[in-house]
């Protein structure tokens, strides 16, 4: 679309809230936006602004029609946009970078229900919370559930049923006391999920009521006696205190709330969560957005707040940002803190994401040095060979033959010092006899560069040569022939001395043995020899496999293996007596060849036959 396709639409688009799609000639939605005035946020795409990246300038001029949605309020156009872009997923709007997935703790939908770690969060009724980004924090929440309470980890069907009829014992989890073995009735059900109910309470990070539970029981315990069990629950009830002494309490006051911070550069947004409850912190998480047009930050932020209190399952009444956002979610408070706790809260968001994009910028600064190692190699190069420019772009070439039978060449391809598989090429030799590797060499070296001529492909800054002065002599007249010698470097390489020879000069360059610059020509020819041996290795034997025997009727590709591999060729079969066949390959197979090739009665049959005639007489 362009100026002139948007003005003929331009006075039918409402000033309405809604939502905007821009579709491509296949009608594939290339992107799906919302907007508080649909007629403002579509006319500034087709605008005169500066500022406008190049991606979107793309995805519009691919796009080759419009379509709009209006509803009701701008919180019904967020819920809108977000559903369609998770049914679509539309190429140019934001994308939200994942691995693999965090764990989760669950609670099974089963009678005694177990809890127990997993990744895989499955619609079976069961209770998941999560993810957790810290293994560690995970691990020490299931070591205090496991302390406080005493839950089966056996996988066993506890029906009531199965309980009566005594088909269970007590493991050895109950012996050491941490079970309390409900598999034989010695726990009741209401008892045990009363302590499900306190993990769940946990696993919310509502530690008051558990604390509570415990104060309850323990105090209970003690009024009737118990006090072995009293003290018991008094060691839990220290656990659960010590425990929640460990998250950073920020102040009971704030109670539950969700922190927001953004950090963006030009290519990525990068989002802080922290989730509070009972003024502890929980939970943390750092997410990635790939900025494909150009988002405002209030959008960004609120696609991260929605994306992330999805995933978290968090109904916090209170958000904390760092800008003023649109308020969309119902029941929900906006806050921008200045100063107190909740400004403390949002600076540790601000500081746990600072650090997070600096320790990704150090990443991205050693894989630049990492490429940069390759430059200083591509440098030693030029200055060896006295280029003009940086050999990136290597190509090699190699012959291939027996005795000139079935001739073959190779060409490999290295890119930035290392090997480039998908530009590696076989050659059939078409127009040369025999066993001439000079003419191999000419005629390959003149077609692999007429074809990257004609399709307009760039030329490789260096040509390697498997050989010595003949195959680069042969090499330089087809450059010569199709006027591109002068444009880029050609080298032969001799195996004896491993000697560099350059053209029209007679003398080689010989190179230290621990050269960068030799080692890469070293595995340039050795894997040109090796992709050339492979190709004619298949050639040959697609040839013997499809040899005249198979064309025999009767005769399968295994009798005839069989046979070259006992005779060696098709003139040794016909000179072989039918004696020696039969033994070999039987007397059907042997009659059906014989006919084929009309061998009525061989010479070594006349051999075979007087040999056994002058036996029998002896005898």
């Amino acid at each position: 679309m362009n100026k002139e396709d948007y003005q003929k639409i331009a006075p039918s688009v409402p000033l309405d809230p809604g939502i905007y799609q821009f579709i491509d000639k296949n009608e594939s939605i290339l992107y799906i936006g919302k907007a508080k005035h649909l007629k403002k946020r579509i006319a500034s795409y087709f605008g005169n602004r500066k500022d406008m990246r190049n991606k979107t300038r793309i995805m519009v001029r691919n796009a080759v029609r419009l379509e709009y949605t209006i509803v009701d309020t701008e919180q019904d156009a967020l819920l809108l946009e977000a559903t369609l872009i998770q049914k679509h997923q539309p190429k140019y709007n934001v994308a939200l970078k994942s691995g693999k997935p965090y764990p989760y703790i669950c609670i099974k939908k089963e009678r005694f229900p177990r809890v127990f770690i997993t990744r895989n969060a499955y619609k079976d009724g069961s209770k998941y919370f999560g993810p957790y980004v810290s293994r560690q924090r995970m691990n020490a929440i299931m070591d205090l559930i496991n302390n406080l309470f005493q839950l089966r980890t056996c996988n066993y069907k506890l029906s009531e049923k199965n309980i009566k009829a005594e088909k269970f014992k007590p493991c050895l989890e109950y012996h050491i006391k941490n079970c309390l073995a409900p598999c034989v009735g010695f726990q009741q059900e209401l008892e045990y999920n009363e302590k499900i109910a306190q993990v769940t309470n946990i696993l919310k990070g509502q530690f008051q009521s558990v604390r509570r539970y415990l104060k309850t029981e323990m105090m209970r315990l003690a009024a009737s006696m118990q006090f072995e069990l009293a003290q018991q629950i008094k060691v839990q009830y220290e656990a659960m205190t010590n425990y929640q002494g460990k998250s950073t309490v920020v102040n009971p006051s704030i109670r539950d709330v969700d922190v927001f911070s953004l950090q963006q550069d030009d290519e990525m947004a990068y989002f802080n969560y922290l989730k509070v409850v009972d003024g502890a912190i929980i939970n943390t998480f750092t997410m990635e957005l790939d900025k494909n047009l150009n988002e405002e930050a209030v959008d960004l932020l609120v696609f991260a707040i929605e994306t992330l209190r999805n995933k978290f399952h968090s109904i916090a009444p209170e958000v904390i940002v760092p800008v003023s956002i649109p308020d969309v979610w119902a029941d929900t408070t906006i806050t921008i803190p200045k100063i107190g706790d909740k400004k403390k809260l949002l600076d540790l968001s601000q500081k746990n994401l600072s650090y997070y994009v600096l320790q990704k910028r150090k990443q991205e600064v050693s894989r630049a040095n990492k490429q940069t190692t390759a430059e200083r190699l591509m440098e030693i190069m030029k200055k060896d060979l006295q280029m003009q420019v940086l050999p990136l772009h290597i190509e090699c070439f190699d012959n291939s033959n027996l005795q000139g039978t079935d001739p073959v060449a190779a060409m490999v391809c290295f890119k930035h010092g290392r090997p480039s598989k998908r530009d590696y090429r076989h050659f059939h030799i078409k127009t040369v006899e025999g066993p001439d590797d000079f003419a191999s060499m000419r005629e390959i070296v003149y077609r692999r560069y007429s074809r990257l001529l004609n399709s307009g492909s760039t030329l490789p800054q260096l040509i390697i040569i498997d050989g010595g002065k003949g195959q680069l002599s042969a090499a330089v007249e087809s450059l010569k022939e199709l006027g591109i010698f002068k444009r880029l470097t050609i080298i032969g390489i001799a195996k004896r001395l491993e000697e560099i020879y350059f053209p029209e000069d007679p003398i080689p360059l010989l190179l230290s043995k621990k050269s960068p610059t030799l080692k890469i020509i070293q595995q340039a020819r050795n894997e040109a020899h090796r992709f050339a041996i492979e190709f004619h290795r298949l050639i040959r034997s697609k040839k013997y496999v499809s040899s005249q025997l198979t064309t025999i009727e009767g005769v399968g590709k295994k009798t005839a293996e069989k046979l070259l591999q006992t005779f060696a060729s098709v003139e040794k079969i016909k000179q072989t007596t039918q004696a020696e066949m039969e033994a070999c390959v039987g007397k059907s197979a042997t009659k059906k060849i014989r006919e084929h090739f009309e061998l009525s009665y061989t010479e070594a049959d006349k051999t075979s036959k007087q040999k056994s005639t002058k036996a029998s007489k002896k005898k």
